[in-house]
Order: structure tokens, then C-alpha cells, then sequence
């Protein structure tokens, strides 16, 4: 049963008009990536997201019901997005959206040198934010040159990003995001 709350079409990197052939290459570069036999860069996490994507995806009777789901959920989230556009235009919830963005993406450079960057529906859950709430903020962010993107389209902090967020902590006397525990993201 696909699950509704994940973009299957971001996981494989593919916009949701991709032809089942693009699908399967895509997914085969993916796949052969994140395999955890790959001892360079797999991830089973990671593959086990790619294949049940690529499951429901490459399959046009499961992909069809998908993608029903899927364009009512996005239809939900501009909803949301519109009806909310009065409160979201405060610059002080901006400006520390900005600065909760860039403290996910300094902490994950930090703690996973190796696997610093983020998928922008990582951050979404991260922040609690619908991903058309976080465009003007990542754009702002990338104008800046205090985040950018990796090839396989996550984010990630930059040196004056780091020297950026280091700055307005002290500046401002921000508090720090609360890592959430395994039980509060059950």
C-alpha cells in the first residue's frame, strides 16, 4: 500500500510526468548507489526508500491510485499554504525559519561530515513546514550563498551560511532547536 505522506516522485528524483524508462533508469542509478553492498556509498535506509518508491512508481495500476493521493494531498497543502499566507508573511518568523533551517543544515555537517547535506522533505518534517512554505526561504537562503545544493539536489550549509548562523546566535541570543527523541517522533 503506497504510503501518501511520501513523495515517491522526490525520493526517485523524477517530476511526476517521468516515462516509465526514465523511472527504471533512474531508479537503476539510485539503486546501484545506495545499495547497502556498495561499500562506498550505500545506505540501506536510503535503498529501501528508492525501491518502495520505484515499486509503486513503475507499476501504472499502483501508480495511478498514487497519484491520485498525491495530487490531493498537494492540493491540501496549498490550501493550507493560502489560508495561512496572512500569519506567514511576519519577516520575524522569516528570519528564524531561515535560521532553524540553517541550524539543521550546520548540526547535520557537524555530526555526519562524511553525509552532510539534507532532502528538502527531510527538512520539511524537520521544521514542520509544507515544502511550498519553504521555497521562498531556501531561495532566499541560495541567493545568499548559505546554503546550496548537492547532485543529487539536498541542501547544504556553506562556509559563510556556518559563519552566518554562528553570528545571529550571538547576536540575538537565539535558543537552540531541541533534538527530538525517539520517542517524540513515534
Amino acid at each position: 500500500m503506497p504510503d501518501t505522506n511520501v513523495d515517491y516522485y522526490e525520493i526517485l528524483q523524477v517530476s511526476q510526468s517521468a516515462d516509465p524508462e526514465t523511472i527504471h533508469r533512474v531508479y537503476r542509478f539510485l539503486a546501484q548507489r545506495f545499495h547497502p553492498d556498495n561499500a562506498e556509498t550505500g545506505n540501506e535506509g536510503r535503498f529501501r526508500e528508492i525501491h518502495q518508491a520505484y515499486t509503486v512508481i513503475s507499476d501504472a495500476e499502483q501508480r495511478a491510485r498514487y497519484d491520485i493521493t498525491y495530487q490531493q494531498h498537494r492540493k491540501e497543502r496549498w490550501r493550507l499554504v493560502s489560508a495561512g499566507a496572512q500569519s506567514e508573511n511576519d519577516f520575524e518568523l522569516e528570519q528564524s525559519m531561515r535560521l532553524m533551517m540553517l541550524e539543521a543544515l550546520y548540526t547535520k555537517r557537524r555530526l555526519e561530515p562524511d553525509e552532510p547535506a539534507i532532502f528538502t522533505g527531510d527538512l520539511e518534517s524537520l521544521l514542520g513546514r509544507a515544502r511550498e512554505q519553504l521555497q521562498f526561504t531556501i531561495w532566499f537562503l541560495q541567493q545568499k550563498k548559505y546554503l546550496t545544493r548537492d547532485d543529487n539536489s539536498r541542501l547544504l550549509i556553506t562556509a559563510d551560511g556556518v559563519e552566518f548562523l554562528e553570528q545571529n546566535y550571538r547576536a540575538k541570543g537565539l535558543r537552540r532547536l531541541q533534538a527530538r527523541t525517539e520517542s517524540s517522533s513515534a
